[in-house]
């Protein structure tokens, strides 16, 4: 059985400030050139790890070009439901979503929670299951969805797809992961995860596999983004299991099409914002004041310059104002 996997597309018909390109037609030479691999190959399955799309409510022109392109692989397309693909970070939206009328067209197959899978190819059979993105997936002690705690004895291997923050080493802090370490746990033979647009590649520990071949396309403001190349999945299952990264010829140098202007800017103001919520949590204890409270402490506060007392007010002034009016 030959298995085909990528992720993180983020279709979408406008151009992120990042990138020199027109991305919706990055997007066609890449998806068109995973099409001639699905041949090159002789796939037989197709795997998507979630955020086909970029928003739940893409143009039905956008969605009809690209739908085109995947009705074109001539393989099952099997694919779980990422944060970008929902409202709400809520899977159980995904009825009113743009995937999930591909769905119902039978362009993709959604894989939902609890659900178990069997594909049968040459005499391989393969249990397949899958984990969509939910607000609190990677939260401290929550690492379930990650595991698979069964396996069917008529199952010759086992798959499971994520779309979650795994990673292969500690994050930056303050942003909920879940790291292979904390899963090793698991009885799928492979976990492939979506999410994290850096990727880490293939990661082999205790016989198991672990893949994230980072995101499809790149539109995170990252300066690693520039040097990463997008690359998609082969995996071959028979008696054991053989995979290997397959570089898009379609997807050019960072430097070519990514904005490092741009992208430096980006990170600068990221950083001053880091540096005001760092400097306002120093000088004040927000969890045991009222907002009236919070306002006067600011506007006294000995450690925190009048730039950002000025900011930190007119702030909170304006959450107040967007919050006068009915309840919903």
């Amino acid at each position: 059985m030959r298995l085909l996997y990528f992720t993180d597309t983020h279709i979408r018909g406008t151009t992120p400030k990042n990138r020199k390109d027109n991305l919706q037609e990055t997007l066609e030479r890449k998806l068109n050139e995973v099409g001639q691999i699905i041949k090159d190959y002789n796939i037989d399955y197709v795997l998507h790890g979630g955020d086909l799309f970029d928003r739940p409510d893409v143009s039905i022109s956008i969605v009809s070009n690209f739908a085109s392109i995947l009705n074109s692989y001539n393989v099952p397309i099997y694919i779980i439901s990422g944060n970008h693909d929902v409202y709400g970070h809520n899977p159980n939206t995904i009825g009113r979503t743009i995937l999930g009328l591909l769905d119902a067209l039978n362009v993709v197959r959604i894989i939902k929670e609890n659900e178990v899978i069997y594909l049968n190819k040459g005499g391989v059979r393969v249990q397949l299951t899958g984990q969509p993105y939910t607000y609190n997936i990677d939260h401290e002690g929550y690492k379930g969805e990650y595991i698979v705690n069964e396996v069917s004895p008529d199952a010759d291997f086992s798959i499971h797809m994520v779309h979650g923050m795994l990673l292969n080493k500690p994050f930056i802090k303050g942003v909920p992961y879940t790291l292979i370490d904390d899963i090793l746990d698991t009885k799928a033979d492979i976990t492939l995860a979506g999410h994290y647009h850096s990727g880490f590649g293939i990661v082999e520990t205790n016989n198991k596999y672990f893949v994230n071949p980072g995101s499809l396309i790149r539109i995170t403001n990252s300066l690693r983004e520039i040097e990463r190349h997008p690359k998609v999945v082969f995996i071959e299952l028979k008696d054991s299991i053989n995979m290997k990264l397959i570089p898009l010829k379609t997807a050019l140098k960072g430097e070519e099409v990514l904005d490092r202007e741009e992208i430096e800017n980006h990170i600068f103001k990221s950083e001053r914002l880091f540096d005001f919520k760092q400097s306002i949590d120093a000088a004040i204890n927000f969890d045991k004041l009222e907002i009236n409270e919070i306002l006067m402490e600011v506007s006294n506060a000995e450690n925190v310059s009048d730039e950002v007392k000025k900011e930190a007010l007119k702030r909170i002034s304006n959450a107040q104002m967007r919050n006068i009016g009915d309840e919903i």
